[in-house]
């Protein structure tokens, strides 16, 4: 279970604004939003879809392409 303690004189936002962190950060808000509603088969191969297409693209975006060979030998 996810606890924190709340310091002496600490502001109760600022209290809850780090729960808010510690929770998402472990993955367990995601897990409350799913589990909130019951989500078909089909419903959970769309987002698993969706979830592979967003990796796939920041993959993309941050990968560097290889030099090819044909581009240096192209004046000779």
């Amino acid at each position: 279970m996810t606890h924190i303690q709340v310091r002496k004189g600490e502001p109760v936002d600022r209290a809850l604004k780090r729960l808010k962190t510690k929770l998402e950060s472990e993955g367990i808000m995601e897990e409350v939003r799913r589990l909130r509603s019951h989500e078909t088969p089909v419903e959970r191969l769309r987002r698993k879809a969706r979830a592979a297409a967003k990796r796939g693209k920041i993959r993309f975006r941050f990968t560097m392409p290889k030099p090819s060979d044909k581009a240096e030998g192209a004046g000779e």
